[in-house]
């Protein structure tokens, strides 16, 4: 049976083919690790996306036990290369996060951490105490001395931590905004649906698969759809070989009815030449060929629009020229 292709639905195929194969290939290029890895991983995904897009047009004309083989092998195919898609568009996510992450300003804290700093602060007020604590007698002027350096010390020890705070809450701050940076800014709205967060990506990722490779499949079956057998329309030129000789009707019969009352008579048929009936014959032999005429007395006396005598004998006819010449009613 030929497979004619229809321009329009298979140019459709055609593009969703091609993008499939093109994310194939990136996303084992990106699998494979030494180049003939990723070459041999390459051409796995593009014939997994082949099959998978043609398997269904090309298993339709054949009968179940192929069409059910050709359906165990189109699942895998799909799975496949729903899973090579998914792992392009995770990497194609993860890529472009990492590029709108770079454009987030980076913070640094140069200097000492807020734990130095505390150790520090400790020692001074040690000291400090015992500064405090201390009999000045002939050298107060110096303890003074000493314990207001020591305050001082203080002071810019609490100075010195407040600004490492500020630092690191800017810090916390560019963390924050790089990864929702990172982040998809319409994967979110999967986690309204109970998806995880860490999951959202690759949801995501498999949805557009599924979507793109359902477009190519059903293309390519709108695309190579079987084409449909000819009507066989039969002239009288074609039908000379098949039509026996019409046998005139040259006389007519007359039916009365008879009823209690009294007797009408009706003529259903009249002298016709031999030249008009086989006419009429292969007007109703080329209906009934074309299937727009049932071979029934009623529907042969309405297309022709003749007595019910003439039709009957039409019909008598026609079940003969059928029954000679193989004809499907």
């Amino acid at each position: 049976m030929t497979m004619p292709m229809r321009p329009p639905p298979a140019l459709l195929a055609l593009a969703a083919t091609i993008t499939a194969a093109c994310l194939s290939i990136l996303a084992g290029w990106q699998r494979g690790g030494l180049f003939a890895e990723r070459v041999l991983l390459v051409c796995v995904g593009i014939v997994l996306v082949v099959a998978a897009h043609l398997l269904p047009a090309l298993c339709r004309p054949h009968g179940w036990r192929i069409r059910a083989l050709g359906l165990a092998l189109w699942i895998g195919c799909m799975t496949a290369t729903c899973y090579g898609h998914a792992v392009f568009f995770v990497m194609a996510e993860k890529h472009a996060g990492d590029f709108r992450a770079a454009v987030v300003p980076v913070v640094s804290v140069p200097g000492r951490n807020l734990a130095e700093i505390a150790n520090d602060r400790a020692s001074i007020v040690a000291r400090l105490a015992r500064v405090t604590e201390r009999k000045c007698g002939d050298r107060c002027a110096a303890v003074r001395i000493e314990h207001t350096t020591l305050d001082a010390k203080l002071v810019a020890l609490d100075a010195e931590s407040a600004e490492v705070m500020r630092r690191e809450l800017a810090l916390d701050r560019a963390d924050a905004e790089r990864a929702a940076a990172k982040a998809d800014p319409l994967a979110g709205l999967l986690t309204d649906f109970g998806v995880a967060a860490d999951r959202v990506d690759l949801v995501a990722g498999m949805a557009f698969a599924v979507v793109i490779e359902g477009v190519a499949c059903f293309c390519w079956l709108l695309a190579l759809r079987p084409a449909e057998a000819p009507v066989k329309t039969v002239t009288p030129a074609q039908d000379a070989s098949h039509v026996l000789p019409v046998t005139p009707v040259m006389r007519a019969s007359t039916l009365v009815a008879h009823s209690g009352n009294g007797t009408s008579g009706r003529q259903d048929a009249a002298t016709l030449p031999a030249g008009e009936q086989a006419d009429d014959l292969t007007r109703v032999l080329t209906a009934t060929c074309n299937g727009t005429l049932r071979g029934t007395v009623a529907e042969i006396r309405k297309h022709l629009g003749c007595s019910q005598a003439k039709a009957a004998t039409i019909r008598k006819q026609l079940a003969q020229q059928i029954q000679s010449s193989h004809l499907p009613t």
